[in-house]
């Protein structure tokens, strides 16, 4: 994992414990950020630092990470770089920032690329024990996780894939659009179909795949379509939105709503109309 790295910052990681490793942060000539436990914290070649001492990364550096995140061929990822990310070969997700070039009203390319956001995914065996007992264990109900960025929501997902898969054996399908969700064992009984829009990967997966369960990340208001096409079908689905309250979720599609409270710490849990549920 992070092989892509160059040399100068793949270095500094030798420091650190990579079960703490949540995000890496790189701008062009500005000091090199790492999320570590929770926290973000500088660093630099002996670990972490303060600011004066945090390695800055050059333009090219950061080019070069995408380069080499790419498989050394842009043109195989151009549809996701287009969107603002790159998915690396083990599921690690890279936002990027830089000039957006359009053709027309398209995006064509996304070139002078100065940042990027890179998220490292984690498995965390257990950590969704909590939610499966609290909204799963009694039937299987349609589930979505409320929390900012940077919560844990897409490692929780990972392992409420896999513990409903290993102890129902349910037909379960991830709609893994950025390539990051799917990353380690979800289970035996699991289906990926990634780099689809939800609509795309729901639509396909319920025609093709006869799935139980549909699990998604990162829910936004034009996704809620593909979430009404499953439950209406009998379908439950498993999906995370980047929400802090129940009242802010725009369709109320879920049987349970669960809000996280910090890094992986589940808060308290909701009904369909809102009520706490023990």
């Amino acid at each position: 994992m992070l092989e892509f790295l160059p040399p100068r910052i793949g270095d500094c990681l030798k420091y650190l414990n990579r079960n703490l490793l949540y995000e890496l942060r790189l701008r062009a000539d500005k000091p090199l950020l790492v999320n570590y436990g929770g926290d973000f914290a500088f660093l630099g070649a002996l670990g972490l630092c303060t600011p004066e001492n945090a390695l800055r990364p050059t333009e090219k550096e950061i080019g070069d990470t995408v380069y080499a995140a790419c498989g050394y061929s842009v043109y195989a990822v151009e549809n996701q770089l287009r969107r603002g990310f790159v998915t690396a070969e083990h599921g690690e997700r890279i936002g990027i920032a830089g000039t957006v070039v359009y053709e027309g009203a398209a995006v064509l390319a996304v070139r002078d690329i100065t940042s990027l956001c890179i998220r490292i995914p984690h498995e965390i065996r257990g950590c969704a024990e909590e939610i499966f007992q609290r909204c799963l264990a009694d039937e299987l109900r349609s589930v979505l996780i409320l929390a900012p960025p940077g919560e844990g929501k897409t490692t929780i997902l990972r392992d409420l894939t896999r513990l409903v898969s290993e102890r129902t054996q349910k037909n379960v399908l991830v709609s893994d659009e950025r390539g990051e969700l799917s990353a380690g064992d979800l289970g035996e009984t699991v289906d990926v179909v990634r780099f689809a829009d939800k609509l795309t990967a729901f639509t396909a997966g319920i025609r093709a795949m006869r799935p139980d369960v549909i699990v998604t990340d990162e829910l936004l208001p034009e996704d809620y379509a593909a979430v009404r096409r499953a439950v209406e079908s009998g379908i439950k689905v498993f999906a995370s939105a980047h929400l802090k309250a129940f009242a802010d979720v725009p369709e109320k599609r879920f049987e349970r709503y669960v809000l996280l409270d910090g890094l992986g710490k589940v808060g308290d849990v909701l009904d369909s109309e809102g009520n706490h549920v023990d």
